[in-house]
C-alpha cells in the first residue's frame, strides 16, 4: 500500500480535483481513508435522491472518504453547517474549497477497480480485481 498526502486549497473543486489528481499518479485502485476542510457551499445527494441538494453558507468537512479508480470515484462525505448542523451523502460536483481540504490516499498497486453497470441495482457498482503480476 502507498499513502499519498493531498491538499487541495481555496477555490478548487473537491471532487473534480480529486479526480485530477487520480488520473495524474495513474491510481487504477484507491480509497480516501480520511478527509477534511472547509467548503463555501456544500453539494451532497442525500440517500433516495437523484440530485444533488445545496447546503448554503461555510461548511466544515467532518468525514469524508470512498472509493477512487481511473473510470470514477464513490465518495461520501458528512458535513457541519455554519449553524452546527450535520448532514451526511455522496460528494456531488461543485463543493469549492473555501481555505483548505486535506486527505489522505492509500493507493493498493495490486488491485484495479472499475465500475460495472449491476442490473439488480441499475447503478455502476464497484469491480474489484487483482492485478496479473508480471
Amino acid at each position: 500500500m502507498n499513502l499519498l498526502m493531498l491538499r487541495l486549497g481555496p477555490g478548487d473543486d473537491l471532487r473534480n480535483s480529486l479526480e485530477s489528481r487520480v488520473a495524474q499518479e495513474e491510481i487504477a485502485c484507491g480509497f480516501v481513508v480520511a478527509g477534511i476542510g472547509s467548503l463555501v457551499d456544500a453539494k451532497l445527494r442525500l440517500a433516495g435522491h437523484s440530485d444533488a441538494t445545496l447546503f448554503e453558507g461555510p461548511a466544515e468537512i467532518l468525514t469524508l472518504s470512498g472509493s477512487l479508480s481511473e473510470n470514477g470515484s464513490h465518495l461520501h462525505m458528512s458535513i457541519s453547517t455554519n449553524t452546527g448542523q450535520v448532514y451526511g451523502g455522496h460528494v456531488a460536483y461543485g463543493n469549492e474549497v473555501r481555505t483548505t481540504v486535506e486527505l489522505l490516499v492509500a493507493q493498493l498497486p495490486e488491485w484495479q477497480l472499475r465500475r460495472e453497470q449491476d442490473a439488480a441495482t441499475g447503478y455502476a457498482e464497484l469491480v474489484a480485481q487483482r492485478r496479473a503480476q508480471p
